[in-house]
């Protein structure tokens, strides 16, 4: 069986001085990477935008599409007096937001597998829809476990038909 593996876009369209990228030991051009995550932290956000939870819904809707990610399911909640939570679960795995309106500030979590995505796409976008006047973004690549690389896998309790 041939062995598939995943690489990352090489470009993710963002300045390389944007990107604050976490240091590693690891040659990443020696191993496979499952996908990409990144950790963005958004400061000095426009409070509004950071509470309508409609906004919030379209601008994941958005930077998933523009990132290259499928888009399965999406799900929000606006909390009482403010705040709002927002999961996309993608056909590459997730989009996540979580916003202190009374702070200006959002937490968000973007991670994809695969070569066709962006997720610093995704959070480009996030950050300039919230009109966030400072920020940081870690990225990071997930290798990908010998597993999965070296073995036929098959789901749990399931028996492999014999051709």
């Amino acid at each position: 069986m041939e062995k598939i593996f995943s690489c990352l876009h090489p470009n993710p369209g963002w300045e390389t001085n944007e990107v604050q990228q976490l240091s590693s030991s690891i040659d990443s051009d020696s191993i496979n990477m499952v996908g990409k995550h990144c950790i963005l932290e958004l400061y000095e956000c426009d409070e509004s935008k950071l509470n309508d939870e409609a906004f919030v819904r379209t601008t994941i809707t958005i930077a998933a599409k523009l990132a290259g990610a499928t888009l399965l399911n999406l799900i929000t909640h606006r909390f009482e007096p403010q705040g709002v939570t927002g999961l996309a679960l993608l056909a590459e795995s997730h989009i996540s937001i979580h916003t202190w309106p009374e702070n200006g500030y959002a937490a968000v979590d973007v991670f994809t597998c695969g070569d066709h995505t962006m997720p610093e796409k995704a959070c480009e976008i996030l950050r300039k829809e919230l009109i966030a006047q400072r920020f940081s973004l870690k990225s990071f690549q997930r290798e990908t476990p010998e597993a999965l690389t070296t073995k036929l896998r098959k789901p749990q309790g399931m028996k492999m038909a014999q051709y």
